[in-house]
């Protein structure tokens, strides 16, 4: 979020009590920013595509919290879950199922056959997949919404873990191999209802011109079934997500608009109103939005060099702190208040409360110097961070709070509180403790 939004609501929330010596990490998000990047996405594939019709699933997995599920729901907006407890998430927060797609390259028996039987559309990942559906396709009393998932194999883009259209991914068919497109086709000749066809090959650090050339492969494989099949068989196409975010500073870019716009020049007869589309945008829809607040507890030099030591680190930053090149972020200084810090730029650390010396926000960053008792933030953190925590030295979740801006000033909406000590303790086998003493 931009500084004109983000700098009230962190005063707000210092001063409304939300981040405090007792509670020194606290998560926002930003509503209204959610609502406008839900519209902007609609607004940008409707614009080179009036007549087509679109399911945009947020990808539950960037930010899997009930509240923000809803208000994606009740923006027009759907789910993609990829496992039983997204699914029971999207399900809790209203989204029908006819919203609703699952995707995995590892779906149990008992997750596909409540698929079919809930209506929900799936994309198989593999042929043994396909082979397992067949029996329980025959049982279904509902129409099926089955699709495959191929990997067009054209190569990585700048965070090998996050490509997933490399020669070797784990997802999907590879369309590359020797015979596996023939074998591709076949599959679909063979099962009538099989009628949608899914790529994913963007990612943070993928390209636009990649992610256009994959839904393109995806394109011409659908005409070529279609063809072979002599009817529109395939009448659904899944593009997946994977829209990159610039993390580097507030522009955003790229935008939905351009990839539509590349996707209309690129690969045209994609809407000419033949296809349903479906996309699965997540990290670009939510990380704008969220901002981590962590208080300052220490100061010190070493090596010459400033330290702020904070309570936000590993248990939220676990990728910026175990792969800081890849995932870098950007940090904002405020002081006790809430207000911006001001001061000349200092050289520091930012330093999470973690026991490793790896657990490290920032190095040698340029900021106006922290003392005790400021705030530091942690910016575009809607996704990914503070919704995906890892309990290194049993570190407790943060409360969630998302604001809106009224003629009032900031108001803020509990998402999710924040976890307990006895919840922590619970989780850990605290309710058995003498169960290896039998």
């Amino acid at each position: 979020m931009a500084s004109s939004r983000r700098d009230p609501a962190v005063h707000a929330a210092v001063e409304q009590g939300l981040l405090t010596p007792d509670e020194p990490v606290v998560a926002l998000l930003d509503a209204d920013g959610i609502r406008a990047s839900a519209t902007a996405l609609r607004a940008a594939f409707a614009a080179v595509a009036p007549d087509v019709r679109f399911l945009h699933a947020f990808a539950v997995k960037a930010c899997p919290l009930v509240p923000v599920l809803r208000l994606l729901d009740n923006a027009g907006l759907g789910a993609e879950v990829a496992s039983p407890g997204e699914l029971a998430l999207a399900r809790a927060a209203g989204v029908p199922a006819s919203r609703t797609v699952l995707d995995s390259p590892a779906k149990t028996e008992g997750e596909l056959r409540e698929a079919l039987a809930l209506g929900i559309a799936l994309n198989a990942d593999n042929h043994q997949e396909l082979a397992r559906l067949d029996a329980l396709v025959a049982r279904t009393a509902r129409f099926p919404h089955v699709g495959l998932r191929v990997n067009p194999q054209l190569g990585a883009g700048a965070i090998s873990a996050l490509s997933t259209a490399v020669p070797t991914s784990k997802f999907g068919v590879a369309l590359r191999d020797p015979g596996a497109r023939d074998e591709v086709v076949r599959a679909y000749l063979d099962r009538r209802w099989l009628t949608r066809l899914h790529v994913h090959s963007g990612s943070q650090g993928v390209p636009l011109a990649l992610m256009a050339e994959g839904v393109a492969e995806l394109y011409g494989l659908a005409e070529e079934i279609n063809a072979k099949a002599g009817r529109l068989q395939i009448d659904t196409l899944d593009i997946g997500g994977g829209l990159p975010v610039n993390f580097a500073s507030d522009e955003e870019t790229p935008t939905y608009a351009e990839y539509a716009r590349l996707l209309a020049d690129r690969v045209p007869g994609l809407f000419d109103g033949r296809y349903t589309l479906v996309t699965e945008f997540g990290r670009s829809l939510l990380a704008r939005h969220g901002t981590v607040l962590a208080r300052v507890e220490y100061t010190k030099t070493a090596g010459g060099r400033p330290v702020a030591v904070t309570h936000a680190g590993v248990q939220l930053a676990t990728r910026t702190v175990y792969a800081p090149e890849a995932y870098p972020v950007r940090i904002a200084a405020y002081d006790a208040t809430g207000r911006p810090r001001t001061g000349p730029d200092v050289v520091q650390d930012v330093a999470g409360p973690a026991c490793f010396a790896g657990d490290l926000l920032a190095t040698a960053r340029r900021l106006p110097r922290l003392e005790p008792g400021d705030v530091a933030a942690v910016l575009d953190t809607g996704a990914y961070y503070f919704s995906s925590h890892y309990g290194y030295n049993s570190l407790p979740r943060p409360g969630v709070h998302g604001f809106t801006r009224t003629a009032e000033g900031v108001r803020f909406a509990l998402v999710r509180r924040a976890q307990s000590l006895a919840e922590i303790v619970a989780e850990s086998g605290g309710d058995d403790p003498d169960a290896l003493l039998a």
